[in-house]
């Protein structure tokens, strides 16, 4: 027990852990020197009789204060903000404080960097704006010191810079590879030293890129900053812009979803630094991520060593972090509008049809998607989804879909429906959880956002030998990670000459391989007309929409047919698009009721439960076969005959499984 009214003294902790004085000063203070077995006994001894160390008499004797200050331009920053925690962390393991200031401006840095080395043992400086030869005779002052996102000519000091020309080559080749040729950087503060760099290595990276070009536009720091540059970002007529950091991504976001921009459709953006909240953007934001590299704990791991070791030159030197890529929402291929196509003259010629037929079709695997060719141009991608949010029930689905003459048939993530995604076997409640994505429909409530969304994933993929069939294994796992469904997929690509048009046929077999499934839809619970829940086909917008069955024509007399087709005309000025799809009867040995929305979006889809839910026993399973067809003009009713026959005949070509019964 404690003795005397002053406390404990560090001599009886001496005494009670049977070891000198010296010994419990290295314990208390953080020195690794000491044996662990004896540190255990000082600390249990200090901890039994409640000893508190005398801080002012410890720091007179050591000289030293046991804190650290950080010196960061903007406490707002949700970068700098990690750059604190990650410092604050680690510095308290080893029974240090830190003190944290904030220069507004270029001119104060100085001076607030000098007070606060008066104040404390040592200086954390991120990205100081002051000139460099201020900045280089400051350092000599100052020492010890880290600089973060700034580099110096000065002798002993420390600095942790993130390799910029590195995370600037992620994100360019990402946009490369989505067919993006013409970037837009908005700019940070020009005294910014971050600014400079990331610059320098876009300018490398295009010069290195013949076909590539970049401008760049003032921009800033801030969500404001962003916002207010969002109008010159689109009159710049780029596919893809860089945004200096996240918040200034997320300012430029902001603007364009009040514009009805579609973001990726109509433009691609990415940030810069990764923070936390990049996750949270609307559509999740494409950035490089830095904070994962914790550059705080870094700079404190640095700190320390020059405190303890202050005549040690190896403490000193350049700290390189490597950020890496992180894929959201908001990048996408570059506009199909942007894509060059063939001319519109030769599309209705023989010459045409014959080119049509000789081209090759395949598909051909980009990283973990797939893209189909013809001929080189795109038709359409096969991704995985494994980047979608788990709010949307990622799932695998094609983006973009694509004309014979690049014309967008898909559309992602649109403002409406964020949910909905190109075209895709997506559910709304298999046993409880949904597929679909989004809210799910409660009796008496309403749509209501749930914790139940599942996650269709790809195990394996793999092409026939001529490359047209994509052959893809998809397991359904519900909202707890269990098993559900078994789907086998089967997509397969055609080309139709003698109509000017291409086409695929999905084939989708879902067995219930692990217990009885049960499929619903909202109208099986009370929503009228909401029979949703099949291969589901979201368009973009149009300037004119047209839904053709076999009765008749518009939304309320598709909406619920068993039509053996649908038709899907769509206008763009003064050209047209259509899509046709059709159920195939035959081997789907049934015709499910569409689905169609086309007033205030345009979606189309078949209905698996349309008035009732659909049971799957176990060991047995459901087929979905549908052929979709496009082109580029308008289809009639009378034309989908001539366009069936000329379609592939599907063969029942899915091997035997446990599943089956």
């Amino acid at each position: 027990m404690p003795r005397g009214g002053g406390g404990p003294t560090i001599t009886q902790v001496a005494e009670a852990a049977g070891v000198s004085r010296a010994t419990v000063s290295r314990v208390l203070n953080g020195r690794t020197s000491v044996d662990p077995s004896i540190g255990l006994r000082v600390k249990e001894a200090a901890q039994k009789l409640q000893y508190r160390p005398n801080l002012t008499a410890r720091n007179l004797s050591t000289g030293r204060t046991l804190t650290v200050a950080l010196v960061v331009p903007d406490l707002g920053n949700p970068m700098f903000q990690a750059i604190l925690r990650g410092l604050s962390r680690s510095a308290e393991a080893d029974g240090y404080s830190v003190l944290v200031a904030e220069a507004s401006s270029p001119e104060r840095e100085e001076s607030i960097a000098r007070e606060a080395r008066r104040r404390c043992d040592a200086v954390v400086l991120v990205s100081p704006r002051m000139d460099d030869l201020v900045l280089d005779e400051l350092v000599s002052t100052i020492a010890p010191v880290v600089l973060i996102n700034r580099r110096t000519t000065a002798g002993r000091a420390t600095t942790i810079s993130i390799d910029y020309a590195g995370g600037m080559t992620q994100l360019v080749r990402h946009l490369e590879a989505f067919g993006h040729r013409d970037l837009l950087y908005v700019a940070g503060p020009p005294r910014s030293a971050a600014n400079r760099a990331r610059l320098t290595a876009l300018n490398s990276l295009v010069d290195a890129s013949p076909g590539t070009t970049l401008r760049s536009i003032h921009g800033g720091s801030t969500m404001s900053d962003g916002y207010e540059v969002a109008e010159q970002v689109l009159e710049s007529g780029a596919t893809a812009v860089l945004g200096f950091n996240d918040l200034t991504a997320f300012g430029i976001l902001a603007r364009l979803n009040e514009f009805g921009v579609n973001v990726p459709g109509d433009l691609s953006v990415t940030g810069f630094d990764g923070i936390e909240l990049s996750r949270f953007a609307v559509p999740r934001l494409t950035t490089v991520g830095q904070e994962q590299l914790d550059p705080g704990a870094v700079a404190w791991t640095r700190l320390r060593d020059h405190i303890e070791s202050p005549g040690a030159d190896e403490t000193f030197g350049d700290v390189l972090l490597e950020p890496q890529l992180i894929v959201g929402d908001s990048t996408g291929r570059v506009p199909p509008s942007r894509v060059p196509v063939p001319d519109h003259a030769d599309a209705l010629s023989g010459a045409y049809d014959a080119d049509l037929a000789k081209k090759p079709l395949g598909w051909v695997r980009e990283g973990r998607d797939w893209t189909l060719l013809h001929g080189g141009t795109l038709l359409t991608a096969a991704v995985t989804g494994a980047s979608m949010a788990p709010v949307h029930s990622p799932r695998p689905h094609l983006h973009p879909v694509r004309s014979l003459h690049g014309r967008a048939l898909t559309v992602t993530n649109p403002v409406d429906h964020r949910h909905h995604f190109g075209l895709s076997l997506a559910l709304p409640d298999v046993n409880g959880t949904t597929y679909w994505g989004g809210r799910t429909f409660v009796e008496g409530r309403g749509s209501t956002l749930l914790a139940n969304q599942g996650v269709q994933e790809i195990r394996e993929t793999e092409t026939a030998e001529t490359g047209r069939d994509l052959r893809s294994e998809v397991r359904w796992l519900d909202h707890d990670g269990r098993d559900v469904l078994l789907e086998r997929r089967r997509l397969r690509a055609f080309v139709l000459p003698e109509h000017y048009g291409w086409g695929l046929a999905w084939r989708s077999r879902l067995y219930a391989d692990t217990a009885d499934v049960r499929l619903t839809s909202p109208a099986n619970r009370g929503r009228l007309g909401a029979g949703y829940g099949g291969l589901f086909w979201r368009l973009p917008d149009a300037d004119e929409t047209r839904i053709l069955v076999e009765d008749g024509h518009g939304e309320s007399i598709a909406h619920g047919s068993t039509s053996p087709f649908l038709v899907v005309q769509r206008r763009h000025g003064n050209e047209w698009t259509s899509l046709v799809l059709v159920q195939d009867i035959r081997t789907q040995s049934r015709v499910d009721p569409w689905f169609v929305r086309a007033s205030d979006y345009v979606g189309i889809g078949t209905s698996l439960a349309w008035s009732a839910p659909r049971d799957i026993p176990r060991g047995a399973h459901l087929d979905v076969r549908v052929h979709a067809a496009v082109f580029d003009h308008p289809v009639t009713a009378d034309e989908v005959p001539a366009i069936v026959g000329a379609m592939p005949v599907s063969d029942d070509e899915f091997p035997a499984s446990s599943g089956d019964s």
